[in-house]
């Protein structure tokens, strides 16, 4: 969600000379990117940065087709299926565990 909300936000900046809009594009930008990083401790990097943006230009196109902003034609609504498909497939395709990224060992009392 925060990849939608700071990509609206952008785009009603208009070059990032509204003070509002910036705002809120540069605290979400900031919100998505640690989301992001929180993912990757579990996940490879190429599955986690697909299934994020792939994730965020979905509901940034949604949001836009619901809002007026942007019409939803039928083969735009193709295509996010198509994207719905592929981060699905990547994310079951990937192990839970991203190789050299086990939890940390934990110190037990002596």
């Amino acid at each position: 969600m925060l990849e939608a909300v700071w990509a609206t936000a952008l785009g009603q900046s208009e070059g990032l000379t509204r003070p509002v809009p910036t705002a809120v594009f540069v605290v979400f930008s900031v919100l998505s990117l640690v989301g992001l990083g929180r993912a990757m401790r579990t996940i490879p990097t190429g599955t986690a940065y697909a299934v994020w943006t792939g994730a965020g230009a979905l509901l940034t196109v949604l949001w836009a087709a619901v809002t007026g902003t942007e019409p939803l034609t039928p083969l735009k609504a193709l295509f996010l299926v198509g994207i719905i498909g592929c981060v699905v497939g990547l994310k079951l395709s990937t192990p839970d565990e991203a190789p050299g990224r086990a939890e940390p060992a934990r110190h037990t009392p002596v």
